[in-house]
This record gives structure tokens, C-alpha cells and sequence, in this order.
């Protein structure tokens, strides 16, 4: 292999920076985030192992705590660090201890959630707020806060700052956005008339409160910076010039040490979908703009994140002199070892965030890859194996691609067939609808690991059981995927199926109805596709509410879309028969409460009910096999390396929707535990 070319010497992501008295040792950070993976508020082994992944890959700061509870009445039901006692102060040590041997710097967020919080769990107290305005998205009713509140909140969070730096942190940092330090901020939640209200500097009080109470406590050593929002981008919010205003009046009281700037608001699923955390519908980097406007009128330092997917746009950003430090957080959950791949001159190595926003509908983890989040039981390294096997996989979907570069990277002799003339299976369905197209980087990263790896693809063959025989196996992985579930219905073949719709195998017709039998994104993204072409559209579902499997990121931006074109939508309602009606089709369906019989009539029906198992591979298999192609499920979940089986037999498995339809960070994640044992 020739050598990989040296990384450019001033690679602007590579050179160092400080604040104060912490050595950043390039600019990459990874900024807080609720991972959900505390035990009682707390950040133990499963917490501490995630973090330390990433100092370990190389950024220069990890960040904890996302949400952090500064006080007992600042919780929203659990997965949130509790800094609001001693007890934690001992783990925070240990976590420093393992970030700081790596090289990393790690701070925390700290905040009290204010109306954000809930008064319907964890310690069941009372929600406050500046003022007596309900916030949509969580629903309570708060209680404006008294000079004994204001008094007590403001020593809290001092008290968790410096429980904080007594655990070894570098520093800390608040947040303004829809947490209490912005809802004083904002006129859209702050109501008050008296001494914490009205003007900017009123409005500023509070935080000024809490930021002076946190430097005497935590003294001018540590580093405690705000995460702010420079526009509210609402007409009865702050805009950029009152943002602006307030920053100056943070920056002249000089008890701060930098800005980590956000945009929008967080009091809806929406906003938090198109502001704070841009999902499939948000082009990459949306805000990069208003922050450099921010920076021309700023001094202190900036961080931001949001929507920095990639390295190219990183460099740029700090190239250019937007920011000082640059926030990959989602990026860092796709693939932990960012900086070292740089550094390594292996970019192009990097497994890429494809801003599936699974990370927020399933902890932390990344829709295609099965480590984050479960690194106290999966590695992010494949470990090569004690002996070299043959290994036939059969299916070239995300099942597949994953299940042929573990075994590779494992040290086996790996042939790929793949019976379609692309890699990527149901992949390539989802990448036809516009907003889902970046999903590709799912296949494309994998299709270049194998090349790396020099494994045998072969593409355009379909694998009969003599052909995989001829292979000589020790080992054959079956992930055929599925093919679209309509047998159920009557009058399915009536009926089309997204698959053929969003490929454009089937044209769509004026007037369609859209049946969505499992409440993730294909139903939804073929209904977007057809309004989008100019079609009528209804979108009906046995679910109490669209789109019920998918992140609330992508459930609101849907449901935005949906609005906007006039998708007409039926919940409740369970597709019984289909029949033709004259030139049209009628579908009949059940009530999923009341069992009444309903109709619906449209030219063109689309049913999504899933996949049924396309597994007739592994059935001829399965009797040629050394275990029947049976997978023993303790051995899945948690056993040994496998034996390797008997001269001319072959152990045989099947994986992903050739099992069962489920989604696609189901099936890697099968593909991933299940190969890197064998």
C-alpha cells in the first residue's frame, strides 16, 4: 500500500488554542448533549466510557451534562446528570480523571431547566419561571419566581459549579436558549415589572446573578463560559440587536471567558427541529452566518455547533474565523475517532453523520453505528480474529455491508453477492425521497471500507445454494433483506407499494391514498414525495398519530411539510379490504377504538406495512449447515468468539429484515455484535 500522504502542518483544525489556563489541543469539540446514559443523575461506567471514546479519538474537548440539574426542581423525568448534591462529585473525579489521560479537556453544563422542568416526576416540585407562561412543549404550569427562588437557584448553581471543579472538571458552562438564564432573557417568557424585567440590563439580572456567584465559588482559574442564543428569530422575541445588547452587557461584567452561540428557540418539537438541532430537512450548517455576524461584534472567544456534519465544513469554519472552537457533537456519535483519522491522513476514512437524528429518538445511539452508546459492551474496533475463515455474505443492504466489513476487519476471506447492480438495498429506496438522501453515506462509507479491505463484491449475481457451496465456506451470512408486506390485505394486488412509487417504477396519480401500517419514515417520505409532485394526497394509520416511530425531529418536520401541501391525514384506522370501484379504488377500513366501518376512495393506493422476509437462501441453506442456521441468542447477546466449525461444513446465520422488518440501525447493529464473534 503506498504511503498515505503526511496531514498539511497547519491544518487549522489541528492547531491549538486556550482559554485561560486549558490547552485545547486542536479545535474540535464535541459540545453537551442529554445522552441518557446517567444511572439516577449519575455518570457512571456506561457514561464515563462514552465520553472518554471520544478523548480517546482525539477532539479537544468533551462536554457532560447536557441539561444538568443545578437543583432539586430542575429535572424533566430522568436522563440528566443531578449536580445538585455531594454524591456525584466522586464519579465527576473518575470521569476527569480517564478524559484528562487522554489529553482532552471536559466541562460541564450546568442549568436550572425552569419551565422546562416537570412537576410529574423525579422529585414531583413545583416548576418556576421568570413568569407564569406555559411552555408548549413540556406543558407545565410554572410559578413566578420570588426573591427566596431567584436567591436559592442562584446559590445552586454556584454550588454545582464548584462540585463541579472539585471533581477535576476544566471548567463550566450555562446556558440561556429555553433554560431559566433565557427565559428571564427573553421578553417572550419574561413578564416581569419589577428589577428582573423590561429593560435588557433588567432582563440580564439574573444571569449577572449567576455568573458573578459562580466565579467567587469556582475562582479565575476555571473556565465558565454561557451557551447563548444570538437570536430568538421570533417577532415577539429577542432578535440579533437585543441578542447583541445582552452579550455586551455579559461581556462588560467580565465573568465569563467565552460564548458557545446557539440560534432559535427550544419550546416546541419544531423549534428545536429547525433551530437547536437541524435534522433531515435543515441543510447542513444553517447558522454559520448569523454567527459570523455575531463574531464581528463580540471579543470574547466563540464555540458553536449545529449541524456541523463534516470536516470540510469545520475547517471552514475555522479557517475563516468564525469560531475558535467548533462543535462536531452528532458527528462525534457517527464516529468518535474523528481527529486521529485526520491526523492519521485518513479523512476520507471517517464514517460520516448522515443526520438521521436517530441519536435523538434512541439515546445516543447513531443509526449506523452499533458502538456509540454501548461501549461498555461493544468496541469501536473490530478485533481480528484467531484464525482466517472463508465467509460468503449473501445481500449487499446495510445487513450485509456491515456483516462483509466486520468479518473482514475481523481477518476473514470475504465474497459479497449481491443479486441488484448497486450496493445498498432498502437503503436506495429511502435515498429516492429528497430529504432522506443522505442516508446514502450508510452505503457509500461501507462500499469504500470493502474496497479497503479487499473484499470480493459481485454485484448483478444472485447467489443459489450450489454457487455459495462452490465457495467452500466456513461461514455464511444470510442479509437478503425483505420485500413488501401487502399478502394480508385483501385486494393487494390493487394496490402499489412505496418502494416502487419513490423509484419512480410506478408513476404516482392524481389522487392518492397512502396507507402507513408501521409509522416510520417510508410511508410518510412517499406522501411528502407525491404532494411535492403536485398529487392529492391522504395519509391514513392504525396509530393514534403519524409518524409514531420516528425521532420528534423528524415527526415535526414532517407534520410541517404535511400542513404546508394539504396532506389530508386519518389516524385510527386499520386497512381492512380494497376493492375498484367504477375508475377509482375504494379502501375499507376498521376503527382501532370504536371497530366502526369507515371507506375511503382514491385512484391510487399505496400500502407500507413493512417487509415480509426474503429468506428462501437461507432456507435451502440451512440443512447443509453445521448448526441448522440456528443463532443462539445468549451467544448473540453476550458470549465468546465462536468455534470455527468442522472441515467442509459452514456455520450459517441470518440477519437483518431477512429475519424480521425492522429498521436499519437494528439490522447493523445484528450484523455488528454477530460477526464480530465469529
Amino acid at each position: 500500500m503506498a504511503d498515505r500522504p503526511s496531514v498539511a502542518p497547519r491544518d487549522p483544525l489541528l492547531e491549538p488554542f486556550a482559554i485561560k489556563n486549558v490547552r485545547f489541543r486542536n479545535r474540535i469539540v464535541s459540545t453537551s448533549h442529554a445522552s441518557m446514559l446517567d444511572e439516577g443523575g449519575l455518570p457512571l461506567e456506561r457514561y464515563q466510557r462514552y465520553h472518554e471514546e471520544k478523548a480517546r479519538g482525539g477532539l479537544a474537548m468533551t462536554m457532560i451534562g447536557g441539561s444538568a440539574m443545578t437543583s432539586p426542581d430542575s429535572s424533566w423525568g430522568g436522563g440528566q446528570l443531578d449536580l445538585s448534591s455531594d454524591r456525584i462529585i466522586p464519579h465527576l473525579a473518575v470521569l476527569s480523571e480517564r478524559i484528562h489521560g487522554h489529553g482532552a479537556a471536559v466541562m460541564c453544563q450546568v442549568s436550572h431547566l425552569g419551565r422546562r422542568a416537570t412537576s410529574y416526576g423525579w422529585n414531583w416540585l413545583p416548576v418556576l419561571a421568570p413568569s407564569r407562561v406555559r411552555e408548549a412543549r413540556n406543558r407545565n404550569f410554572p410559578k413566578e419566581m420570588d426573591d427566596a427562588d431567584i436567591a436559592r437557584i442562584v446559590r445552586d448553581y454556584a454550588d454545582a459549579a464548584l462540585r463541579c471543579v472539585q471533581g477535576g472538571l476544566d471548567g463550566v458552562e450555562t446556558v440561556t436558549g429555553g433554560h431559566l438564564i433565557g427565559q428571564f432573557l427573553s421578553p417572550r417568557t419574561n413578564k416581569r415589572t419589577d428589577g428582573f424585567g423590561g429593560t435588557p440590563e433588567n432582563r440580564a439580572r439574573f444571569g449577572l446573578l449567576v455568573h458573578e456567584a459562580i466565579r467567587k465559588r469556582v475562582g479565575d482559574d476555571a473556565v465558565v463560559g454561557i451557551r447563548f442564543v444570538i437570536d430568538e428569530g421570533v417577532t415577539d422575541g429577542s432578535d440579533f440587536e437585543d441578542c447583541l445588547r445582552l452579550a455586551r452587557i455579559f461581556e462588560r461584567e467580565g465573568h465569563i471567558d467565552y460564548f458557545n452561540c446557539i440560534y432559535g428557540r427550544m419550546d416546541t418539537d419544531l423549534a428545536l427541529a429547525e433551530d437547536n438541532m437541524p435534522g433531515m430537512f435543515q441543510r447542513s450548517a444553517p447558522y454559520l452566518g448569523k454567527v459570523m455576524q455575531f463574531r464581528r461584534e463580540t471579543k470574547l472567544p466563540l464555540i458553536h455547533a449545529g449541524g456541523i456534519r463534516d470536516v470540510a465544513t469545520a475547517r471552514h469554519t475555522i479557517r475563516e474565523g468564525v469560531v475558535d472552537l467548533i462543535g462536531m457533537t452528532r458527528a462525534h456519535i457517527a464516529d468518535p475517532h474523528i481527529v486521529n483519522k485526520i491526523m492519521r491522513g485518513e479523512e476520507e476514512r471517517i464514517r460520516p453523520c448522515v443526520g438521521a437524528s436517530y441519536c435523538l429518538y434512541k439515546k445516543v445511539n447513531c443509526i449506523h453505528n452499533a458502538s456509540s452508546g454501548r461501549e461498555t459492551m461493544l468496541s469501536h474496533g473490530v478485533e481480528r480474529a484467531s484464525r482466517s475463515l472463508k465467509a460468503v455474505v449473501i445481500g449487499g443492504g446495510p445487513a450485509g455491508l456491515e456483516a462483509a466489513r466486520v468479518c473482514a476487519e475481523r481477518g476473514h476471506s470475504v465474497v459479497l453477492f449481491e443479486a441488484a447492480a448497486k450496493l445498498g438495498g432498502q437503503v436506495l429506496v429511502a435515498t429516492a425521497a429528497a430529504e432522506r438522501r443522505d442516508l446514502i453515506g450508510i452505503v457509500d462509507w461501507r462500499a469504500s471500507e470493502l474496497e479497503r479491505l479487499g473484499v470480493d463484491v459481485r454485484t448483478n449475481c444472485y447467489a443459489e445454494a450450489e454457487t455459495v457451496r462452490g465457495e467452500m465456506p466456513d461461514l455464511v451470512i444470510v442479509a437478503t433483506g425483505g420485500i413488501p408486506d401487502t399478502d394480508w390485505l385483501e385486494g393487494a394486488e390493487l394496490c402499489d407499494n412505496v418502494w416502487d412509487v419513490l423509484t419512480g417504477t410506478v408513476p404516482g396519480k392524481n389522487d392518492v391514498l397512502v396507507y402507513d401500517g408501521t409509522g416510520r419514515q417510508a410511508a410518510a417520505s412517499c406522501a411528502l414525495h407525491l404532494a411535492q409532485l403536485g398529487k392529492s394526497v391522504c395519509i391514513a394509520t392504525p396509530d393514534d398519530a403519524l409518524a409514531i416511530e420516528m425521532s420528534y425531529i423528524d415527526k415535526s418536520g414532517f407534520r410541517k411539510r404535511f400542513a404546508k401541501l394539504g396532506i389530508r391525514s386519518v389516524v385510527d384506522v386499520r386497512l381492512e379490504k380494497v376493492e375498484r370501484r367504477g375508475n377509482t379504488l375504494q379502501a375499507t377500513f376498521r376503527n382501532e377504538l370504536t371497530g366502526a366501518e369507515s371507506r375511503l376512495e382514491a385512484s391510487q393506493i399505496v400500502v407500507e406495512h413493512g417487509t415480509v422476509p426474503a429468506a428462501d437462501i437461507y432456507h435451502e441453506l440451512r440443512h447443509l449447515s453445521a448448526n441448522d442456521g440456528i443463532t443462539d441468542i445468549a451467544f448473540m447477546v453476550g458470549g465468546e468468539e465462536a468455534a470455527a466449525p468442522e472441515p467442509g461444513s459452514f456455520l450459517l446465520h441470518r440477519i437483518g429484515d431477512a429475519v424480521s422488518s425492522r429498521d436499519i440501525y437494528s439490522s447493523i447493529y445484528e450484523a455488528y455484535r454477530l460477526c464480530s464473534k465469529l
